[in-house]
């Protein structure tokens, strides 16, 4: 699997899929314009795996340097900008084809973050591309206060995707926006203030979506979110009950169990706790509750097999509506279903989604039932961009695209493969804790050591998080203590890919605890 590299200091513009070497060295693949240059890895492996091939070639980047563009950052951008920007040698990006990303240097990444879980079917991917240009020599934007084919078009498209009675959509321009929606329409339709999200979720930015956020580093000192409670998340690895058998995952966790065939103590327990927050924690009725199938933020986590089906009947009982986030684990990412909830065996009352609806281009929905849709009219909303002629086109290229490529399909299998080889290197290293997820969303919980499950430090999360970026991978990272790495690519990744990533993951925590 590896491959021996020499990184030669000069530029290679022009050499699409061509190979720079020394005589008697391995062949190493760069993109076009890439520069064979120096890893920034402190200790520097001897050996490095091998980028796959790509033939794709990027154009040339002729833009501002590295440093003006940063300079502009410190400046010119709000100081959260440079709070959140990732790497301590940030990636300077110049452009994107399908899994694979250029920085203005030349140097190509496989990107397995895919704009936090959004690049469902590829960057640039040539049929979105193409139903944008047409959409954009014909209208750009007009607002729903007209009647305009795309809006009609896509509404009816995406309504067929989901299960009877979820026919009425409303576009927004993003996730946050949708469940600031989502809110909004369930106090009114249940006549109900209060909401209940698990801890470690994150549904937007809002002031009132950062209510039902419990993640602290997303949290500001103001009044947020009024009506809005946590409760314990059913998280079979780091909770306090969880077992061999828990959850809808190809890896299960190592932890150890004696439940008999259909029988699970970790639900019957997180359930109990459920109950105990609405006996003491919100009113007898309650507005919704909030669920994501999968955490995305949260780093992954998934629940019992049966627990959100018992969740929501129990808050049904108490006048709520269930509303299911579908912001990442929607559009075939699971691999299993279209939509995450699918998997769970159940229909929600409210689907939220952004992200993967677009491939990147900023649209969101809300979509329910026509009984809730119509305690929505009690008074008027407008969105301006909200199902804009553009977002419209692209989003129902979107669909075609997922369909005629079987993007969903490949989530599965290669999503499958890929946390099964994860979990070989789970029960190889002591600090990988847990791998688990569908499709390609997939977490791996890094831990001091399996024993105590504590967080890997954040220290040492970035330092592995920087070698990986060095060797050509981009991940993400979650989880409550930062101590998850997220790896939610485009659906369009290879075995090849995975089997590249598996290495760079192997080589990285290899050579940590050489140093260790």
């Amino acid at each position: 699997m590896y491959k021996v590299v020499s990184c030669l200091s000069v530029r290679s513009a022009g050499l699409t899929g061509q190979i720079c070497s020394s005589p008697g060295l391995a062949k190493f693949h760069v993109g076009n314009g890439a520069v064979c240059q120096k890893s920034a890895l402190k200790y520097r492996p001897t050996d490095l795996p091998e980028l796959p091939p790509c033939n794709f070639k990027p154009e040339e980047y002729k833009g501002m340097s590295k440093e003006r563009m940063m300079e502009i950052r410190r400046q010119n951008c709000n100081p959260m900008t440079m709070k959140i920007t990732y790497y301590k040698k940030p990636v300077f990006i110049h452009q994107g084809h399908m899994q694979w990303l250029w920085d203005v240097d030349g140097k190509r990444y496989l990107d397995l973050f895919a704009g936090v879980a959004t690049v469902g079917v590829g960057h640039c991917h040539p049929k979105v591309t193409a139903a944008a240009e047409q959409q954009m020599k014909r209208l750009w934007h007009t607002t729903n206060i007209y009647v305009y084919p795309p809006l009609h078009e896509y509404c009816e498209k995406l309504a067929s995707y989901l299960p009877d009675p979820l026919k009425v959509v409303y576009l927004t321009n993003s996730g946050s926006e949708a469940n600031d929606l989502a809110m909004l329409m369930a106090r009114l339709h249940t006549g109900n203030f209060d909401i209940i999200t698990f801890n470690g979720s994150y549904h937007g930015g809002s002031s009132q979506t950062m209510g039902l956020t419990s993640n602290s580093p997303y949290k500001y000192p103001v009044p947020t979110g009024s009506g809005c409670t946590n409760t314990m998340c059913p998280d079979v690895f780091r909770g306090p009950w969880g077992g061999s058998h828990c959850r809808d995952s190809p890896v299960q966790t190592t932890r150890e169990c004696s439940c008999s065939q259909g029988h699970c103590m970790a639900n019957e327990q997180y359930l109990r706790q459920l109950k105990e927050t609405f006996a003491t924690s919100v009113p007898s009725r309650i507005a919704a509750f909030f669920a994501e199938p999968i955490q995305g933020m949260g780093g992954a986590v998934q629940y019992p097999k049966n627990y959100l089906k018992e969740a929501y009947k129990l808050v049904r009982e108490r006048g709520g509506l269930c509303i299911a986030d579908e912001v990442q684990t929607g559009f075939g990412r699971t691999g299993s279903h279209f939509w995450g909830f699918q998997g769970h065996g159940i229909v929600p009352d409210m689907v939220t989604m952004a992200k993967g609806i677009g491939n990147g281009f900023p649209i969101g929905a809300v979509v329910t039932t026509p009984e809730i849709a119509s305690s929505f009219v009690k008074a008027f909303h407008f969105n301006t961009f909200g199902g804009n002629a553009m977002a419209c086109a692209v989003g129902s290229s979107v669909l075609d695209t997922i369909k005629e490529d079987g993007t969903q399909q490949n989530s599965l299998h290669v999503g499958t493969y890929l946390m099964t080889e994860l979990a070989k290197l789970r029960d190889k290293y002591e600090i990988i804790g847990d791998v688990r997820g569908k499709g390609l969303q997939i977490g791996v919980e890094m831990v001091k050591d399996k024993a105590s499950r504590d967080p890997l430090p954040p220290e040492v999360m970035s330092e592995l998080f920087e070698d990986i970026k060095d060797m050509g991978v981009l991940i993400g990272k979650g989880g409550v203590y930062g101590q998850t790495f997220r790896i939610q690519p485009p659906m369009c990744i290879t075995k090849e890919d995975a089997d590249f990533f598996v290495a760079v993951f192997n080589k990285a925590i290899h050579s940590y605890m050489e140093r260790k």
